[in-house]
């Protein structure tokens, strides 16, 4: 029989020093990122640095296929809701929107400067937005942090209005922290200060699924262990709650190449977003 006890919580969600060379990241993504913004917005097809609330991190980028856009997609990033910006992620775009699908990436308030029940509403702020610009059906995806904020957006009692929870056909949580708890005996809980009464309110695996939801876990196999049983945990509880769910390990991706398939008009992380 295997026995698993963790005593160090804050080296379990610790993931550049455990993967070679991770020190690359998150510089790696700045140029390819850069790049892509720069070529789209070249030829009309990025409105960048759009206000969707009052804060000064409430802005979204909003990339644009070459013709009328078949829905929406929007894709939250990472960081422990304490760190980066949408400036990061852009080429990630890539992938959605060669198969005719916009793309909103916002920014955020982070923490300590705002609590994590605050970057949920402004998130719901963010996705509404986008959605007034952009017609259609509505795809939700997120790394990390983010996979937990658009993890929250497909659980029951989200604060999003209900004709726009009825547009959200797919959500896919990457490398999502699913259940806030464990959080609280880290060392970022200095900085983001969840409490019980928090992590109660606002982990998706503690929370229902929204009735007709569609969930996809999707996690590197070479991640963390806590990361593989987060990813595991959402789908495998919301599956017992009626909702239509599946886990994926993509093997030999870690914490910070695997949302690389978002890039890629081919890749099976892009297909599964997109697929119905």
């Amino acid at each position: 029989m295997l026995s698993r006890h963790i005593e160090d919580w804050s080296d379990a969600y610790t993931n550049g020093a455990h993967i070679a060379g991770g020190e690359r990241w998150p510089a790696a993504w700045v140029e390819p990122a850069r790049s892509f913004r720069e070529a789209l917005a070249a030829q009309g097809r990025a409105r960048l640095d759009l206000a969707y609330g009052e804060a000064p991190r409430n802005r979204l980028d909003l990339f644009l296929p070459d013709s009328a856009p078949r829905g929406l997609v929007v894709f939250v990033h990472g960081g422990y809701w304490m760190g980066l910006d949408k400036s990061y992620w852009s080429h990630l775009a890539a992938g959605p929107v060669a198969h005719g699908h916009a793309v909103a990436m916002p920014s955020y308030t982070l923490c300590p400067d705002i609590r994590i029940g605050g970057i949920v509403r402004e998130i719901a702020s963010a996705i509404a937005f986008a959605a007034g610009e952009i017609d259609g059906p509505l795809r939700l995806t997120g790394h990390s942090a983010g996979g937990h904020l658009v993890s929250r957006m497909a659980s029951a009692g989200a604060p999003l209005p209900e004709p726009l929870r009825t547009r959200i056909r797919h959500v896919v949580s990457i490398s999502g922290v699913h259940d806030l708890r464990p959080l609280m005996r880290t060392g970022m809980n200095e900085t983001l200060h969840i409490d019980e009464s928090e992590a109660l309110a606002e982990s998706p695996a503690l929370l229902r699924p929204r009735e007709g939801i569609r969930l996809t876990c999707w996690v590197g196999g070479a991640e963390r262990a806590e990361f593989l049983r987060q990813n595991a945990l959402l789908a495998n509880i919301w599956t017992g709650l009626g909702a239509r769910t599946a886990a994926v390990a993509e093997p030999d991706r870690h914490h910070f190449n695997v949302i690389d398939g978002l890039a890629d008009p081919d890749h099976a992380l892009t297909r599964t977003l997109l697929g119905d």
